[in-house]
């Protein structure tokens, strides 16, 4: 599975919007085949900061970056991003999420 992490700073005046903002992207993106997972978070330190967790079978990633919908999204976020995102981007061998074996419910 690619395994991608990107940290996104919105602008301030947009940040309470960046869910809206990005509602189109994460709709087909989460449609495509071979998306595992595309899930947004906010930071708890800084409201301006989200945080996208992204799951792609292996053979998937190049018709994700060729979408229509993600070169939209490209030519569009920016006018709504402080700085330039930060990614990390690896292979890993499993094909999703596994649980954690330290927790459980009580």
């Amino acid at each position: 599975m690619i395994f991608i992490v990107v940290r996104f700073t919105v602008r301030p005046e947009l940040a309470d919007s960046w869910p809206d903002i990005v509602a189109d992207f994460t709709t087909s993106t989460r449609a495509e085949a071979g998306n595992v997972f595309f899930d947004w978070s906010r930071s708890v330190d800084d409201p301006c900061v989200y945080v996208l967790t992204e799951g792609f079978q292996d053979d998937a990633a190049e018709a994700h970056v060729t979408s229509a919908h993600f070169k939209a999204a490209m030519a569009e976020l920016p006018k709504a991003i402080a700085t330039t995102p930060q990614i990390i981007n690896v292979t890993i061998p499993q094909a999703g999420w596994s649980e954690m074996a330290e927790l459980k419910p009580a």
